[in-house]
C-alpha cells in the first residue's frame, strides 16, 4: 500500500495550488458555487474547465486512448483533492457513468462516451433510486422493453425515478432498470445510457432542505435540489446497452465501487474536520476560549485522526486498483467509515460551537455564513447515497469475511 506521494506528484501539487491562486477569482468560484448547487454552472466556469483540460488534469488516470493520460489513479487523487478542497468541484467527467463504461462497455461506447465525458460534453446522472426502493436496489421496478430486431431493435422504458441529482442539467441517465419481467431481485436488471432530451422523459424538481436559505460555499451536500424522473414510452435504442441484458446489477456495482473511491468522497467525510481546525486557528474572537480548552482539542485531535484513517482506507483502495488486483468489499468499507465520521464530526462540531452551530446563512452571529448549521441539516445524506451503510456492512460480511447471506 502506497501511504504517500512523490517528488514529481508533489511538485505538481504545487503546480495545481498555483493554477487555483491565480485563475480562482472570487467571480469564479462563485460561478462555480452555482453548479454545485445544482443551478449549472456560471459564465466564468466553462474556460476553467477548459484550461482544466488542455492540462490534462481531469483524466490522468484514464487511457489514452480515449483522451486520457495514462497515469496513475494516484496522481489523479492528488489533482481531484486540491481542486475539490478550493471548490467542492468534482473536475474529472462524466459522474459514475464513464468509469461503468471504462469497465463494462463495448469499444464502439469507450470511443464514443469517454472523450466527450472529457471535455464535458457528456455529464451523466444517475437513475437508480425509486419511490419504494431506495437502497435496495434489486426492488427496481422501473421496465425495458425490448421490440423490434436488427436496426430497429430498441427498449422501451417505462417508469419512474427519485432523487436523481443533476438530472436537470445532465446529458445522460446512467439507467437501470429491468429488463425481464419475470425475474426477482438482482437478477434480469440491465443498464442504459439514455440521453436525457429522449422524447418521453420528465425531470420535475424536489427542492431539498438546502434551499432556502441556500448553503454557503463549502457545505457539504450543499445542492438545492434533486429530481423526480418520470420515463413515458421512452424509445431507446440497443445500442446503449452497458454491458449484458440482464447483467446490470454487476454492472451497476462496479461502476458505484469505483465512484466510492477518490478524492471528492474522501472530503466529503472530512472536509468538516478541517474547516474546525481551520476556524479554530483563525482570529475570530469566539475562537480563542475554545482552541484554548483542553476537552475541545481532544475531541478535534481525535475527529483529526479518524479523518486520516478515511485517507488511508482511500489510498489502499486506489493502490488495488492501480496495482490491477482484485476490488471486491474495500469501497463499502469506506462507505460506512467514512460518512459516520462524517455524522460523529458534525454532533461533536455542534456541541462545541453551541448554539452558533444552528445558525443558518443569513442568521445574524452566525458563523462562517451557517456553515456548521447547513452542514447539520445534510449529515446523514452520505449513510444513505449510493448504498446505505447498513446495506454496506452485508457486502463487507459476505465479501470480505466470507459470511453466509443473512436469512432475515
Amino acid at each position: 500500500m502506497d501511504f504517500s506521494f512523490s517528488e514529481e506528484e508533489e511538485a505538481l501539487r504545487l503546480e495545481v495550488q498555483s493554477f487555483i491562486q491565480e485563475h480562482f477569482t472570487e467571480e469564479v468560484l462563485a460561478d462555480l458555487t452555482t453548479g454545485k448547487r445544482g443551478r449549472g454552472f456560471g459564465p466564468r466556469a466553462a474556460p476553467i474547465f477548459r484550461k482544466i483540460a488542455e492540462r490534462g488534469w481531469n483524466a490522468i488516470a484514464w487511457p489514452k486512448a480515449y483522451g486520457g493520460q495514462g497515469g496513475s489513479r494516484i496522481t489523479q487523487f492528488l489533482v481531484e483533492e486540491e481542486f475539490y478542497r478550493a471548490a467542492q468541484v468534482v473536475i474529472g467527467g462524466g459522474g459514475t457513468g464513464t468509469p461503468a463504461v471504462l469497465a463494462s462497455g463495448t469499444e464502439a461506447q469507450k470511443q464514443y462516451y469517454v472523450p466527450r465525458a472529457i471535455h464535458r460534453e457528456i455529464i451523466f446522472c444517475q437513475g437508480y433510486s425509486e419511490p419504494h426502493c431506495g437502497t435496495d436496489l434489486a426492488g427496481v421496478r422501473c421496465r425495458a422493453t425490448r421490440n423490434g430486431t436488427g436496426e430497429d431493435s430498441h427498449y422501451v422504458v417505462n417508469g419512474q425515478k427519485i432523487y436523481t441529482t443533476n438530472a436537470q442539467v445532465a446529458t445522460h441517465v446512467f439507467l437501470l432498470v429491468r429488463t425481464d419481467p419475470e425475474s426477482k431481485r438482482h437478477a434480469g436488471l440491465s443498464i442504459l445510457l439514455v440521453p436525457m432530451d429522449t422524447p418521453g422523459i420528465t425531470v420535475r424538481p424536489l427542492l431539498t432542505l438546502q434551499n432556502n436559505p441556500g448553503g454557503p460555499a463549502g457545505t457539504t451536500y450543499g445542492e438545492e435540489r434533486t429530481n423526480e424522473v418520470f420515463f413515458d414510452d421512452v424509445k431507446v435504442p440497443v445500442s446503449c446497452l452497458l454491458g449484458e441484458e440482464g447483467d446490470g446489477w454487476a454492472v451497476s456495482q462496479r461502476g458505484l465501487n469505483l465512484d466510492r473511491v477518490g478524492a471528492w468522497r474522501y472530503l466529503i467525510s472530512v472536509k468538516r474536520d478541517e474547516d474546525i481546525v481551520n476556524w479554530l486557528k483563525s482570529d475570530d474572537v469566539r475562537a480563542a476560549p475554545l482552541r484554548s480548552d483542553a476537552s475541545v482539542r481532544d475531541k478535534v485531535a481525535e475527529l483529526w485522526i479518524e479523518g486520516q484513517v478515511c485517507r488511508l482506507m482511500t489510498m489502499r483502495s486506489m493502490t488495488i486498483e492501480q496495482r490491477g488486483q482484485a476490488f471486491s468489499y474495500e469501497g463499502a468499507a469506506e462507505k460506512v467509515w467514512a460518512p459516520e465520521h462524517g455524522v460523529r464530526t458534525t454532533e461533536a462540531i455542534g456541541q462545541i460551537l453551541g448554539p452558533h452551530a444552528q445558525l443558518l446563512n443569513g442568521s445574524p452571529d452566525n458563523l462562517q455564513e451557517g456553515l456548521y448549521a447547513h452542514n447539520l441539516l445534510s449529515a446523514f445524506q452520505s449513510t444513505v447515497n449510493h448504498g446505505s451503510v447498513q446495506v454496506m456492512r452485508d457486502q463487507i460480511a459476505r465479501k470480505g469475511l466470507g459470511l453466509p447471506k443473512s436469512r432475515m
